[in-house]
Parts: C-alpha cells; structure tokens; sequence
C-alpha cells in the first residue's frame, strides 16, 4: 500500500475515531432517571425513585445552601428562604460549570416539617428542574446551623 493511501486512511480513521467519541462523551454524561412502574409515582412530589449516574463520570457536592442573600441576610419566611436556598443552589451549580439536568441527588433539611411546606418544597423544584427530576431525600430537624434557617439543600452534581 502506498504511504499516500496509509496516511489517508489513518486520517480517516481517526476523524471517524474522533467524531464517535463526541457523541459517546456526551452519552456518558448524560443522568437515567427511573421511576419504577411497580413503586409509587413520585414525580407529582418533585423527585425521581432513583438516577442513574453514569460509569466513569466526575462528581461534585455543593454543600448545604441555605436562604441566605448575597449579603448574609435571612428571610424569616419559611417560602422565602426555600426560594432563595434554591437561587444559591444555582448560583453554585453555575459556579461549577453544571446546569440542574446534571443533578443527581439532592437531600434537604427542614425545621419542624409538616405537610403545609411540601406545597412550596414541590413548586420550587419543579421550577428548577422541570421533567429531569433528581432523586431527592427530605430530612425533618430541630434546628440548621444558624438559628433562624428553617430550610437548607445539598447537591450530587455529574459534571461533564
């Protein structure tokens, strides 16, 4: 075979090589949310059963975010910090370089839970994450780290 036709089948090969790897990358990246049909729906609530994070990718947490503004400030409204807790998550996903879609699991904490705080719990998920929903776990507490932080969330972040 002539050098002329080996360069240029090689070359072929790897932009051929070069272009499947891209498509696969983005594959690789890419969350499997499963809710079981057999379990109970829980997409309603803001959250998937479970998510499947792909072999191979690189994980971030971002710590508890709670209501605080860009000032330290705190809304004594339990709405109001879940909202702003949610604003922070943002902030620290965009921080990272990752988008909501890449969320795999959130866990929230909140002060003296009841079932009236699951409606704005719900609403402000739903917001942020539409259909991709993460697998989340809600865990009621006495008391946050300051003392009139009634909500707080961390995150499981697939970076691409």
């Amino acid at each position: 075979m002539s050098r002329t036709l080996t360069q240029l089948l090689i070359g072929g090969l790897f932009i051929m090589t070069a272009g499947a790897s891209t498509a696969t990358m983005a594959d690789e990246t890419r969350l499997s949310i499963v809710n079981p049909p057999n379990l109970f729906d829980p997409t309603p609530n803001g959250y998937s059963t479970a998510v499947i994070v792909p072999a191979g990718a690189r994980i971030a947490y971002i710590s508890g975010q709670g209501g605080q503004d860009s000032t330290g400030g705190l809304s004594p409204d339990f709405a109001a910090q879940v909202k702003q807790a949610y604003v922070n998550l943002g902030a620290a996903l965009e921080g990272i370089g990752a988008t909501p879609d890449q969320v795999a699991k959130l866990t929230i904490f909140v002060v003296d839970h009841d079932m009236s705080k699951l409606g704005v719990l719900t609403e402000t998920v739903k917001a942020m994450f539409g259909e991709t929903l993460p697998a989340q776990t809600l865990v009621p507490v006495p008391k946050l780290a300051i003392d009139p932080m009634l909500f707080e969330v961390e995150a499981i972040v697939v970076l691409k």
